[in-house]
């Protein structure tokens, strides 16, 4: 009988995932968690592979991941942005339904204070921020400059999404 092939190296095989999630290439991803690929492996930048996958708007590999157990707002002491953010500013509504479903916190905040709604104020991401109030976001956090998100949506000149924004706010407030 002949030896098989050795396998790629921890790095290479971390990086072929990488590549596969980024790619879309679900198919891809159950050989190489097996040959021993990490779910919660990051990158070079610190993308685990369900960021990857969501930002690149791979919405059945986001969806496979989430099966197979990717934690879906990363490690706990995580400071970049989540799976959430990403698809807020980008507007993938159907990622950012999966992983609302899949109890992603509306309100996870990054290094700089930024949430996933101040992600959709800033892109005029209307139909996300809708869905991120619904999902319970919080519109009065602020971030590291100390903007909440109807300042953000202000700043870029959306003012209809900036009063939507600030309504919320006096509500939450009531």
């Amino acid at each position: 009988m002949e030896t098989p092939p050795p396998l790629p190296s921890p790095e290479r095989l971390q990086e072929l995932l990488h590549d596969a999630c980024r790619t879309g290439r679900e198919d891809m991803v159950p050989a190489l968690l097996q040959a021993g690929a990490q779910l919660e492996g990051e990158d070079e930048r610190g993308f685990t592979p369900l960021v990857l996958a969501s930002y690149n708007g791979q919405a059945s590999t986001t969806e496979l991941l989430l099966r197979l157990g990717s934690l879906v707002d990363g490690k706990p002491e995580a400071v970049g942005s989540s799976a959430l953010m990403g698809v807020a500013f980008k507007g993938y509504a159907l990622i950012a339904r999966s992983l609302l479903d899949a109890a992603a916190d509306p309100n996870r905040s990054n290094r700089g204070g930024q949430t996933p709604l101040m992600m959709a104020a800033l892109f005029g991401q209307r139909d996300i921020v809708d869905m991120l109030l619904a999902a319970g976001a919080d519109p009065t956090m602020r971030d590291g400059t100390g903007a909440t998100a109807a300042d953000i949506a202000r700043t870029q000149g959306n003012k209809e999404l900036a009063t939507v924004l600030s309504s919320q706010r006096s509500h939450q407030s009531e």
